[in-house]
């Protein structure tokens, strides 16, 4: 674990700084992809908040969960209310935060059951 540990130590803060970009730059209207769908910005909220908590928990293993999800939690209030007050074509939502939480439980639970499966101590 202590080799993963590192390894995630050195992911976090990378993709935390580009995690911060995606959700404070400019938004931009994409209705006419055709991967667009209704709701799909919360997927994402749910996805990259998924990675983030994995990642923070592969990275400090010994980190107990209610840290872990006061730390996101702090997070994601702030990149919404951030996006709400920035102007730059975001803006805040309660339905994002519900998926930025529940996706950091999922990212939780699911470095818990990969942990598990692997054998890792």
């Amino acid at each position: 674990m202590d080799r993963i540990s590192r390894i995630f130590k050195r992911i976090v803060p990378i993709y935390w700084a580009f995690l911060t970009y995606i959700l404070l730059g400019p938004g931009n209207d994409r209705a006419e992809d055709w991967v667009a769908f209704e709701g799909l910005d919360k997927v994402v909220h749910f996805v990259v908040f998924a990675i983030l908590s994995f990642s923070l928990k592969a990275a400090f293993p010994k980190m107990r969960m209610i840290v872990l999800y006061v730390i996101i939690i702090i997070y994601g209030i702030a990149t919404e209310v951030l996006q709400g007050s920035m102007n730059l074509g975001r803006s805040m939502e309660f339905a994002d935060f519900v998926a930025d939480l529940l996706g950091a439980i999922a990212g939780y639970l699911l470095f818990k059951t990969t942990i598990r499966f692997l054998g890792v101590k």
